[in-house]
């Protein structure tokens, strides 16, 4: 018989990165890559309403790729990883499982690392509004921050946040002016910082809702430097360089992005590769996602010169690499699930 293997997908999300049929544009050419390798491959789209209906039909198939933002499902996204806990408990192999994207997916995966080389110490996670205001004045009171929610993209709700004017010696408190420069677009807003963190409280309702507080990495404007993973292989970098005199990596804030090759960072990649153990065991998991990113900042250089490079996120939920086809990453990916399935896979 042949291998089965189907991708999910939802019918909500950006309309520009689909097809004409509908498609995610990088589905198809899964699909086509993994025909070549005599896969039985098909596309199915999810919906919370027919859940039941396609836990019978999928129950018995070998595996399933999720092409699916978590936040795109209509009626909330825990319905959705129970539908896919269901049929790793069936014996499907389902990538990712939900244990695998929400440790890598979730911003407070960062805090997770706190303190290992790659993330500094004084990372937090905050999961209600209580647990902020008691921390965050503290945190703040060492030096600009940086808060990002767990959901959205693009910066949105990623919050540069610095004290609006000299203090002293007078303590940080809910009086306090701040100044706050969201990502997305770099706008500013001035509040005190009760007001602002009551503003936050909107990131921390609702399924998973968190924050995340790290310490503002000032080479931000150096550029952020994402890779690009199938598993554990590298496939291509992302080097997103902000506008002269901004603090934002993203698109809609006027940042170019350059594409690279991992040999062209080979100090961040060895690195990498030497934390990737630790990560995986601080995340409770023995495998990474199947198609992820990992975001880095340069950090302060060493007493000899040398970089450092700070973890800013994971994304694993529904990783977009259409301009990559042409690197041949579908392939790659066919490969990769015929190697988890357990399918030699010809060097």
């Amino acid at each position: 018989m042949k291998l089965k293997v189907v991708i999910l997908e939802v019918r909500t999300g950006d309309e520009k990165l689909r097809d004409a049929e509908g498609y995610r544009k990088d589905t198809m050419p899964i699909i086509n890559s993994l025909k070549e390798r005599n896969v039985d491959a098909s596309v199915v789209f999810y919906s919370n309403e027919k859940a039941e209906e396609l836990f019978s039909a999928l129950k018995d198939v070998n595996a399933i790729i999720g092409r699916v933002n978590p936040g795109n499902i209509p009626g909330g996204e825990g319905n959705y990883f129970a539908f896919l806990q269901r049929l790793v408990d069936a014996g499907v192999k389902v990538f990712a499982e939900p244990k695998v994207m929400l440790s890598f997916g979730a911003k407070d995966a960062v805090s997770k690392l706190a303190g290992t080389a790659i993330v500094p110490a004084n990372t937090y996670a905050y999961y209600n509004l209580d647990e902020l205001k008691a921390k965050f004045p503290m945190s703040l009171a060492t030096g600009p921050r940086v808060l990002k929610q767990n959901r959205g993209s693009q910066g949105s709700g990623i919050w540069y946040v610095e004290v609006g004017a000299p203090h002293g010696s007078a303590p940080i408190d809910f009086n306090t002016p701040v100044n706050c420069t969201e990502m997305s677009d770099n706008h500013v807003e001035h509040h005190k910082l009760g007001d602002f963190l009551d503003k936050c409280n909107e990131y921390l309702v609702g399924e998973n809702g968190q924050l995340v507080d790290m310490p503002f990495m000032p080479r931000i404007g150096e550029g952020e430097i994402r890779i690009y993973l199938v598993g554990e292989k590298p496939v291509f970098i992302l080097h997103k360089k902000p506008a002269d005199g901004e603090k934002s990596a993203t698109l809609q804030s006027g940042a170019k992005y350059t594409p690279q090759t991992p040999a062209e960072w080979p100090d961040l990649m060895k690195a990498f590769y030497a934390v990737l153990p630790v990560v995986k065991e601080k995340l409770g998991v023995s495998v990474t996602p199947l198609i992820w990113t990992a975001d880095f900042i340069l950090g302060p250089q060493t007493t000899d010169g040398k970089d450092t490079y700070v973890l800013g996120e994971f994304n694993c939920s529904c990783v977009g690499f259409t301009t990559e086809l042409e690197r041949g990453i579908q392939d790659m990916v066919a490969d990769e699930v015929l190697a988890r399935v357990g399918v030699p896979v010809a060097a």
